[in-house]
């Protein structure tokens, strides 16, 4: 049975193991073993799934380097992972700046050097308690940070995988999102423990909707698992026949907007697709919370709820104090049990941030605090509110941004929304960043200026002025990062002039001398 599909490359079950022991033998023979890390940075290929098969199966971790990665950030990961062992490419080795104390095996050069290896089985080293790989993450201090996840967090998450996707042998899943990323994993492992084919998408560069469409059109894809602005492309254009053999379609990463979704679920090809909505940090393995869209219309005016915990998951929502919130009322989302991580790698001080002893376990277990707001509702099921980092002050008020993006998403004629704080002449303003419904309207800038007139007038219905955005700024398409997420640092700068537009100058006397002192305050030129 074919495992993994790569362009017109693909390999057997068989030779897959065949070619993963091999490279694990040698492995062994370089020290490879429980707890020890070993980098693997190569492009999309049949040598990446061998290459990370060959890790595990020799008991060690992996760390899983995207080529895509800036120079400097990938220099920075190797050193402070501190990996002795890197399997890569040769094409990639100038790229990596891989330092002296690191040995590198170029996979694409080792054919007739691992054909001297057994390609039997190893004796299995590694236990549930041993690392099974560190992903990086961005960090707040400007660099990357390492989140070591074990075996058994894995294992917890893959049986929860198959069972809620009901994966069998003739399902295949199409990897969209880069193998760093930590929801990628799932889907790199548990498709092959169903006996599943794997479909590594060959000959793109960067994000390719068009040729994802087609790919799951040609080989009658089953799951795809990304992030919701990675998805949102494909349905551009109500090319929807081209994904009528989704059966499962797994969204984290970013809240669902289910406006985007809406016309895709009403259409006929997607009768028998099952919508999952997908929460969880790195931290935790990945999903811990989820939720399976049963009916369209009860949602209506509402945004997705974020689910219910994965068995072996324990959450809470606290108040700053640390103490449980009522149904309703917005805490901090704060997660237990098997999912919970090592924390970060060589990051102590970071890791006992964030990472707390678990009040309600008298096992000595750990919590770890998401940063995240959420509430319960009134049957226990989790509403994602927002990121305690997103929480900004505008001239005093505390404003969640979260809560203006879904206003505007609202909107018909608003496809994506995000709204982001900025440094004014005057102090902090929001800007909000809109793709429209009706690609169209970016082609005549009245039409732009009407639809933001009308986006404003929208808003100040439910949202007092000071949360209405100063700035909207319409584009063609929302920035994406390497792993498919909203770029925010890629959105642009507002264009002032866009303001000066609806600009009406002060007409009596009085009029502008009230002007010129409110001028003097705001410190602008005209008011």
């Amino acid at each position: 049975a074919t495992a993994v599909v790569f362009g017109e490359q693909h390999l057997s079950y068989d030779q897959l193991n065949r070619q993963a022991n091999r490279l694990a033998h040698k492995l062994r023979e370089q020290g490879v073993g429980p707890d020890v890390l070993v980098g693997i940075a190569v492009e999309r290929s049949l040598e990446m799934i061998v290459g990370l098969l060959a890790i595990l199966k020799a008991g060690g971790a992996y760390v899983p380097l995207d080529p895509a990665y800036p120079k400097d950030r990938l220099a920075y990961m190797i050193e402070d992972s501190g990996i002795g062992l890197l399997l890569t490419q040769s094409p990639l080795l100038e790229r990596l700046s891989i330092p002296g104390s690191v040995h590198s095996l170029c996979l694409d050069r080792m054919d007739e050097e691992l054909s001297a290896y057994p390609d039997s089985n190893l004796e299995n080293l590694a236990q549930p308690e041993n690392l099974a790989y560190v992903i990086y993450t961005s960090g707040s201090t400007g660099q990357p940070k390492g989140t070591a996840l074990r075996h058994n967090s894995f294992v917890n998450l893959l049986h929860w995988f198959q069972q809620r996707c009901e994966l069998t042998a003739q399902d295949k899943v199409l990897l969209i999102s880069s193998y760093s990323f930590d929801l990628t994993q799932k889907n790199l492992h548990g498709i092959l423990c169903a006996g599943g084919q794997l479909h590594i998408p060959a000959g793109t560069t960067g994000y390719d909707p068009d040729a994802y469409r087609q790919q799951i059109a040609e080989h009658g894809i089953t799951l795809i698992n990304c992030a919701p602005s990675a998805f949102y492309p494909l349905l551009q254009g109500g090319h929807y026949a081209g994904l009528a053999s989704l059966r499962h379609v797994l969204l984290g990463g970013e809240p669902i907007s289910l406006a985007e979704l809406s016309d895709w679920l009403s259409a006929p090809q997607s009768e028998t697709v099952r919508l999952h909505n997908t929460y969880g940090p790195t931290e935790c393995t990945d999903v811990v919370v989820a939720h399976t869209l049963e009916n369209l219309t009860a949602y209506a005016g509402h945004s997705m709820p974020t689910g219910r915990p994965l068995p072996g998951v324990q959450t809470y929502i606290l108040d700053n104090g640390g103490y449980p919130v009522a149904p309703g009322v917005i805490g901090e989302l704060h997660i237990g049990g098997f999912c919970v991580g090592e924390g970060y790698w060589h990051k102590a001080g970071l890791t006992a941030e964030r990472f707390i002893p678990d009040p309600f376990d008298d096992q000595g277990g750990r919590l770890y605090r998401t940063g995240d707001l959420a509430r319960y509702r009134a049957d226990g099921v989790i509403e994602y509110m927002g990121r305690i980092d997103h929480q900004v002050k505008i001239r005093g008020f505390r404003i969640e941004l979260g809560e203006i993006e879904a206003r505007l998403q609202q909107h018909l004629a608003v496809r994506e929304a995000v709204v982001i704080d900025i440094d004014g002449s005057s102090g902090k303003q929001l800007a909000g960043y809109l793709v429209p419904s009706d690609p169209s309207v970016l082609a005549s800038e009245e039409r732009q200026l009407a639809l933001r007139s009308e986006l404003k007038e929208h808003l100040k219905t439910t949202l007092p002025d000071y949360m209405v955005p100063a700035h909207l700024i319409l584009l063609e398409r929302m920035s994406l990062t390497p792993n498919g997420k909203l770029d925010r640092k890629a959105l642009p700068r507002p264009d002032i002039s866009l303001l000066q537009q609806e600009y009406v100058a002060p007409q009596s006397e009085l009029e502008q001398q009230l002007a010129g002192i409110w001028a003097q305050v705001l410190k602008v030129e005209r008011v």
